[in-house]
Order: C-alpha cells, then sequence, then structure tokens
C-alpha cells in the first residue's frame, strides 16, 4: 500500500476489511466461530485498515455478530428447511463452504467482482469446501448478465437461500428495488437473508468512515426510511429480525460503553425503545407466494 494510496481503494476491500474482523474473534479464547482463513485473506492490509481507519477496532462487535447471526440462520434453514442451494451475492472474501458444517450435497454459489474472487481463489488454492462450491465472476450491476445467471441457477435449484451480507447498504434505492425484483422473479429463490441498517445508524457511520468509503467509491447510501416494510412491496416479507444490539448482549459481544446504552434504554419509553432495537439487525425475508 503506497503512501498516496487511499486506504480504502474501492469497494471491493471492504471484504479485507471484515475478514480482518473475522480473524480477531478466530483468535479470541472463546471464539464464536473459526475462520483459520481470514487471516491470510486480510493479510497487511486488513491490520492496517483496523489499525488506522478510526473507530475501526472499537466497531468490531457489529461485524463479529452478523457473522454469527447468519451462520446461524444459514444452517437452520439448511437442516430444517431443507435448503438445497446458498447463493452468495457479493460474496467477497466469505469462507463458509470451507468452514463451515455444511452437507456435501449442498450447492454453494458465489457471486462477485473477478478481482476480489481471483484473488480468494489464488489465496485458497489446494482448499477444499464442504460442499459443492462454484464462484461466479460477474458485476451484480450487470443487469442483463445478473438475470441471465438468476435464470440458470433459478432453473436447477429447489429450494434456494440468497445471502446478501454488506451488499445493500452500498447500493442506491433504485438498485437494491431492480435486485429484489429481480430475484422475486424465481419461485425457487424462497428465502433472502439480509443485513439492515436504519437512516439513523447510516448517518452516525457516515459521520466516522464517510470520507475513506466515498474515497474508494463504496459510500454507504441505502437505508430504507420504511424499515423491512421496503421489501414486502416487492413481493418479500420479513419473517425474523434479528436485532444488532438484543444479538451481541446475547454473544457477549457488546459496543464500547454498552451498559450506558442499555442503562439510557430502560429509562426510556417503549417506543424509543423499540426504535434503538432496529437501528441495525439481520433479516429473513421470505418470498411471497
Amino acid at each position: 500500500m503506497g503512501t498516496n494510496e487511499p486506504i480504502i481503494a474501492n469497494v471491493s476491500d471492504t471484504a479485507v476489511w471484515v475478514a480482518y474482523y473475522r480473524a480477531m474473534e478466530t483468535e479470541r479464547p472463546d471464539a464464536h466461530f473459526h475462520d483459520p482463513y481470514a487471516k491470510m485473506l486480510a493479510g497487511e492490509r486488513g491490520a492496517k485498515m483496523v489499525r488506522t481507519i478510526r473507530g475501526a477496532r472499537r466497531n468490531a462487535w457489529a461485524m463479529v455478530v452478523r457473522t454469527c447471526v447468519f451462520d446461524e440462520v444459514i444452517l437452520r434453514l439448511v437442516k430444517e428447511k431443507l435448503v438445497d442451494t446458498v447463493i452468495n451475492l457479493a460474496a467477497g472474501l466469505d469462507t463458509r463452504p470451507h468452514r463451515m458444517d455444511l452437507p456435501a450435497s449442498l450447492s454453494w454459489i458465489e457471486v462477485d467482482l473477478p478481482a476480489i474472487l481471483t484473488y480468494k481463489e489464488e489465496k485458497l488454492k489446494g482448499e477444499t469446501p464442504k460442499c459443492r462450491l462454484e464462484r461466479v465472476k460477474l458485476d451484480l450491476s450487470n443487469v442483463s448478465a445478473r438475470r441471465d445467471l438468476f435464470s440458470r441457477l433459478g432453473a436447477s435449484a429447489k429450494r434456494a437461500l440468497i445471502l446478501s451480507e454488506g451488499l445493500l447498504v452500498y447500493l442506491t434505492r433504485e438498485q437494491v428495488t431492480s435486485l429484489a425484483t429481480d430475484l422475486r422473479t424465481h419461485p425457487a429463490f424462497q428465502w433472502w437473508l439480509i443485513d439492515f441498517v436504519s437512516p439513523r445508524l447510516l448517518k452516525m457511520v457516515q459521520r466516522s468512515w464517510k470520507k475513506q468509503l466515498d474515497a474508494g467509491g463504496a459510500s454507504m447510501q441505502f437505508a430504507p426510511i420504511e424499515g423491512t416494510d421496503f421489501y414486502k412491496a416487492l413481493g418479500w416479507t420479513t419473517v425474523e429480525f434479528h436485532s444488532t444490539w438484543q444479538d451481541a448482549i446475547r454473544l457477549k459481544r457488546t459496543m464500547p460503553l454498552a451498559g450506558f446504552w442499555q442503562f439510557l434504554s430502560h429509562i426510556s419509553p417503549q417506543k424509543t425503545r423499540e426504535k434503538y432495537l432496529r437501528m441495525s439487525g439481520n433479516v429473513l425475508l421470505e418470498r411471497l407466494p
């Protein structure tokens, strides 16, 4: 990384950043998950991001909670709902097909930009995934190519789970609408697991990281004022909302000064407490008939 190179050069660098958070969790004696590949994938670039971006280290808790909840929901749906296909959109440096206990018959498709998937392929060369893994190098903003891919996958899957972890916040409202509509077209795409950011939280994050993210063309911008109801008009209903705050308490991965904020929550009116609980979360959507 040159001295004049921005700390975040493109949106794919956020995957390097998050990989380092997974490495941090993996090295804890009380780790909730073990990702033996995370530190290698993050490299020195990921470590430098966490060291130098203001507030990056103290915000690791939220990414760890997100990883844990996604892990839990994926495993449960594969077991209980007999999901046969997982389609990970903007997969980045995710290593779930390698690190999780998944059935060998499961089809897992990773979709992301060519550069980040090529980098991951090189780093994981020789490593055997637990399930059937396909990597598709594709820019999801290429609507025609995206629709062709969805048509192919929709024809081969019976019960598919879509993942978009850390993707939607970087898109425009129009882009999310288009993506949701394209996914809804295929009956086999039955569930969609997303992370949710409220407008209030987006403003807080932008105050800390807007300059670095904007410099790399990775602006955070999507936080629907309607909350998860945004997706209902597009053919998706919310079946589970996992509050990041509540899961952080459950997992003992709370934010700094969590006790103070928890005290404020307890003395606040019910409506205010509910608003804080839904500032961010991980949401399971189900395709409407």
